[in-house]
């Protein structure tokens, strides 16, 4: 049986992480990380309530939460590490049920890394501003040109080895991090498939593609970090 944990980056979705919690599978996962980045309301509370593990990154951004719940399982003793991490968002946009599919390339293809598409899965009219789905495209296309990795996703629902994660040796603390790992994945020719999943109008406003400034500094930083590691 794999050890499977999930980490889930929340900031003020105190309308949503209930739903996300309630909807993973319990027989599937031994642990759910839910890593506070500066929360306002009471997303801790209720999280905790929920019975995830709850930590608090001070440091704000995305990929800072991320690091936060992989140094907490890093620093787990050998015997209690897992053999996959999921990481999901706490916005109730993505169908936790779903985990399931994908984890499955890992557990019965020793597949390495598994991606999560929405552009291959049934998204909800509105679940994704326009500003997203060309932004997405545009990423999408770079990496397969510069990297030679077909991806059509950026999603942040995935699954990965443990392992393998901790090898792509993840730096980046905000906007750039999903895209970080798809390319080092590329890099370093991990196996990698994606599997569609489902998308729906998050639970409350997105702190990034729901204002101007939010959409134009992750896009910045996403072809920025392309251009990085090219």
């Amino acid at each position: 049986m794999r050890k499977i944990n999930v980490i889930i980056p929340v900031f003020n979705e105190s309308g949503s992480i209930g739903h996300v919690l309630q909807d993973i599978p319990a027989n599937l996962v031994n642990e759910v990380i839910v890593v506070n980045n500066g929360s306002t309301d009471n997303t801790a509370e209720i999280a905790h309530q929920k019975g995830a593990t709850v930590l608090l990154e001070e440091r704000k951004g995305y990929g800072s939460a991320c690091l936060k719940g992989i140094n907490y399982i890093k620093n787990k003793p050998a015997e209690e590490q897992p053999d996959i991490i999921v990481f999901i968002d706490g916005d109730y946009s993505d169908y936790p049920e779903q985990m399931q599919m994908l984890v499955q390339p890992i557990i019965e293809q020793n597949i390495d890394m598994v991606i999560g598409s929405r552009a291959k899965g049934k998204r909800i009219k509105g679940s994704m501003a326009p500003q997203q789905i060309f932004g997405n495209w545009l990423a999408t296309s770079l990496i397969k040109l510069f990297f030679g990795a077909k991806f059509s996703d950026l999603g942040p629902f995935r699954a990965i080895k443990w392992q393998q994660l901790l090898d792509l040796q993840m730096v980046d603390t905000n906007y750039g991090w999903t895209v970080e790992m798809q390319i080092k994945a590329a890099k370093k020719k991990l196996t990698f498939v994606e599997v569609p999943v489902d998308y729906r109008p998050r639970i409350g406003k997105s702190k990034i593609t729901g204002t101007l400034k939010g959409t134009v500094m992750a896009g910045y930083k996403i072809i920025t970090t392309i251009f990085k590691y090219f």
